[in-house]
């Protein structure tokens, strides 16, 4: 039995002493979870199409197609730039990550008079104060913007503040996918497959494939990346670093947050390009560090980043790195670790975060465990909690 299976196998009372009722199913649902989500965007199709193409994302002209803003704060915004490059591909329009923490201080900035806008946001509850406030003050500053919003929780703000307005589409995935836990999971995963079934709204649902494909490699890859993060968890390590590029440089976004989140930031973290990291980061790794790199399937990317694996092991800068990839003999020589689904997995880096982030998920849950913490509630202090409070505001 895989590490995450023992944990699932517990007595219900073991789970609630030890802060595990959530965050491990949570996790271990994911694959289970996006073909639901699948399934809900392939019955809204053609009112999704009808709006996106009122929004002109269909317009004959790409250069009348509307610049598209993916909002939302902390993992929602990772979210974003996880399908950014995806949703510009697709759709052949600007598309960018803009984080509702942003548009709270600088929305008149960012937002460009006489330009077009569609904004795709994402919240987990739906009740984020900085996501509320950045759209009630679209809504109410720029009514020319259409907004798609796109949360796990039916009775969220986000959802119940726009009912009946024209220029918003609201999209509220499973219930099963609002996360309990503090720890945002199968509602990060599914969120990306939802921006993934948007940027194929137009094409037949040929995503469908892929997305079977997804679902295939994430059943396989929860047992090998369980065992691997149990594993790396009793090691000592203090600290961890994730690299990854283009879509993948999400996840490790939202890798390095759930660790440190998970661990009450008794694990540090940080997360870095492959080219980015010698450009100072990289003074921070040592013996302590984990290193974690989500290696791209482009092979002109991917030789960037093995030659950034190959630096680290000559400088011996770490004693612990781990590769994740699609195929099994990727950069295996170049690691101590080498984690990819057991099947053919062999998908554009545009669809792999849904799968490549269960790595980090439980990196988090088995560090927090090491770090006797309640992974459900991993903060003691209260520093942080399942949704925002406490942020006023400001005209």
């Amino acid at each position: 039995m895989d590490a995450l299976s023992k944990l699932l196998a517990l007595p219900d009372s073991e789970k609630r002493e030890r802060g595990l009722r959530y965050t491990p199913s949570e996790i271990a649902q994911q694959p289970a979870t996006w073909r639901t989500t699948f399934e809900l965007f392939r019955g809204r199709k053609q009112q999704l199409s009808e709006f996106l193409t009122a929004a002109k994302i269909a317009a004959n002209d790409p250069s009348s197609r509307p610049a598209v803003f993916l909002v939302g704060a902390g993992t929602s915004d990772y979210i974003g730039q996880s399908v950014a490059s995806l949703l510009r591909k697709k759709w052949q329009c600007d598309v960018a990550a803009v984080s509702s923490t942003d548009l709270v201080t600088h929305q008149d900035e960012l937002l460009l008079p006489g330009r077009n806008y569609l904004w795709i946001s994402f919240s987990r509850s739906g009740d984020s104060p900085e996501g509320v406030a950045a759209l009630h003050r679209a809504l109410e500053k720029r009514p020319d913007i259409r907004h798609v919003v796109i949360s796990c929780n039916a009775n969220g703000r986000m959802v119940r503040d726009t009912v009946g307005l024209e220029n918003v589409l609201r999209v509220c995935l499973d219930d099963a996918v609002n996360d309990r836990g503090l720890a945002m999971t199968s509602s990060f995963s599914n969120m990306v497959i939802a921006g993934q079934c948007l940027a194929h709204v137009f094409d037949g649902y040929d995503y469908q494939d892929t997305l079977a494909h997804l679902v295939r490699a994430g059943e396989t890859f929860l047992p090998v990346a369980a065992d691997c993060a149990a594993s790396l968890s009793t090691l000592g390590l203090n600290k961890a670093c994730m690299v990854g590029s283009g879509p993948l440089r999400g996840v490790a976004r939202e890798s390095a947050l759930k660790v440190l989140e998970l661990t009450a930031g008794r694990t540090l973290t940080m997360s870095e390009s492959a080219l980015g990291l010698r450009h100072g980061p990289m003074a921070a790794l040592d013996e302590k560090t984990l290193f974690v790199c989500f290696l791209s399937g482009d092979p002109r990317v991917q030789k960037f980043e093995i030659d950034l694996l190959k630096e680290i092991g000559e400088k011996g800068l770490v004693r612990h790195r781990v590769v994740v990839s699609a195929r099994e003999n990727d950069g295996i020589s170049l690691c101590e670790h080498h984690l990819a689904p057991p099947v053919n997995f062999v998908v554009p880096d545009d669809y792999r975060p849904p799968v490549d982030v269960v790595f980090g998920q439980l990196l988090g849950l088995f560090f927090s465990l090491e770090s006797n913490l309640l992974p459900d509630t991993p903060s003691p202090t209260g520093a942080i909690s399942r949704v925002v409070h406490n942020v006023t505001i400001h005209a």
